[in-house]
């Protein structure tokens, strides 16, 4: 594939690589609540209904909005890499932007589970979003290498 210039992809993919990590720090926020509200729902009076699914929804569409980016980060760095390079695996940032893309969607499905009678969702999902952590700081240093071999 050979495009005039890739500088539009990379544009877009650091784009998405803030707004995907702003959405995991939106995502942790939301979840810290939704938890403070689980453990202590009388601190919330007569709000508690309201509120309990006011919290859930937005973190749903903060959730499904990373899953987006991730996937979008997924195709810009498929087609700016084979189309650059001709070829996948230049570097270890394949493996690592692999890894949060199946943490995420591991983290999604589990988020989709959580209920009473599941009793291995919230711990999945939560476990996940802790490596994602780790993954999107090892996405990110890697990344950062191979930002470099793009710059003139």
């Amino acid at each position: 594939m050979h495009l005039p210039s890739f500088l539009w992809l990379w544009k877009i993919a650091a784009w998405s690589m803030g707004l995907s990590l702003l959405a995991y720090l939106f995502l942790a926020i939301t979840g810290i609540w939704m938890l403070r509200v689980r453990t202590n729902p009388e601190s919330f009076g007569i709000l508690l209904p309201w509120y309990r699914q006011q919290v859930r929804s937005l973190h749903y569409i903060i959730g499904i909005t990373m899953v987006s980016l991730v996937l979008l980060l997924l195709a810009v760095g498929i087609v700016g890499t084979l189309g650059h390079f001709g070829s996948l695996g230049h570097s270890p940032h394949l493996a690592a932007g692999l890894i949060v893309v199946i943490l995420v969607l591991v983290s999604a499905f589990s988020a989709t589970q959580i209920n009473t009678t599941q009793l291995w969702a919230r711990p999945l999902h939560l476990g996940c979003n802790f490596c994602l952590l780790l993954g999107f700081a090892w996405v990110s240093l890697s990344g950062w290498t191979v930002v470099q071999k793009y710059l003139p």
